[in-house]
């Protein structure tokens, strides 16, 4: 059963969409089977491997960061590569882009290892589903939109090379999810210390991540944080996805404590 959480998530995600995203976005929030597998991966991630969240919050603020991104980029003139190459709309890279997004952890319901490629393994049938919904009678997009989606899913952990510019807006959209929040649970469980806790911590004192119109760049993203250990999310985490996301060329970035001077990274 969906949180109060998750559906405030889903209102407002509904409130700023329209046209075949629209449709898009009811259609996976509504369905029942994405819903259990978000929920499960969450419980493996959190209950069973003591990680940050990787369930439906963190999916449905990860598909808010990527249509965020995806309009200030546009807005700014940028046009993405199905557009470039001939393949389809703005709305159409939407489409991809948002996909990938909402379902990118799923595969953390059976382990952090490999977890992208198993959530293209798990998802596959529905997204074949999803497709013939919104391109009705055209293979054609079908199988180019799910190729983007499977792309976007495959690259969010930076770890495989990404070429399109969808796929690097998941994966620096994944990135910006380092707010306070994914860390509360897994802090309130810890019973004690080991390797790996930094990654908690630090999230822990990320208070804000802002994605804004760029001054000298398109996409400004700025992250607020209570304490320096926040730095380590940002340079750890946050800047190695940026460094292999396509987009790289349009973000300024920069980080730092309340009060404080912020750093410029980009």
């Amino acid at each position: 059963m969906k949180s109060k959480f998750e559906k405030q998530l889903d209102k407002s995600i509904l409130s700023h969409l329209e046209g075949k995203l629209l449709q898009l976005a009811e259609i996976l929030i509504n369905d029942k089977e994405i819903e259990i597998l978000q929920d499960y991966a969450n419980t493996v991630s959190i209950t069973r491997l003591n990680y940050n969240d990787h369930g439906p919050v963190h999916m449905r603020k990860v598909a808010s960061n990527a249509i965020k991104i995806m309009n200030i980029l546009n807005d700014a003139g940028i046009k993405f590569n199905l557009e470039l190459e001939n393949y389809g709309t703005f709305e159409d890279s939407r489409i991809a882009v948002f996909t990938a997004a909402f379902l990118h952890d799923i595969g953390m319901s059976i382990g952090r290892d490999g977890h992208e490629r198993m959530s293209v393994t798990l998802t596959q049938d529905k997204v074949n589903e999803i497709m013939k919904i919104i391109y009705p009678d055209d293979m054609r997009m079908q199988l180019v939109i799910k190729s983007l989606i499977f792309e976007g899913m495959i690259g969010h952990m930076g770890t495989q090379k990404i070429h399109s510019l969808e796929a690097g807006v998941v994966l620096v959209a994944d990135g910006c999810d380092m707010e306070g929040g994914r860390a509360r649970i897994p802090l309130i469980m810890e019973s004690g210390s080991k390797v790996g806790d930094i990654h908690k911590y630090s999230s822990a004192a990320i208070k804000k991540v802002y994605l804004e119109k760029g001054k000298e760049l398109p996409l400004r993203i700025q992250v607020e944080m209570s304490e320096s250990a926040g730095f380590f999310q940002v340079e750890e985490v946050l800047m190695k996805k940026i460094g292999m996301s396509p987009i790289k060329k349009y973000i300024e970035l920069y980080a730092g404590i309340i009060g404080q001077d912020l750093k410029r990274y980009l």
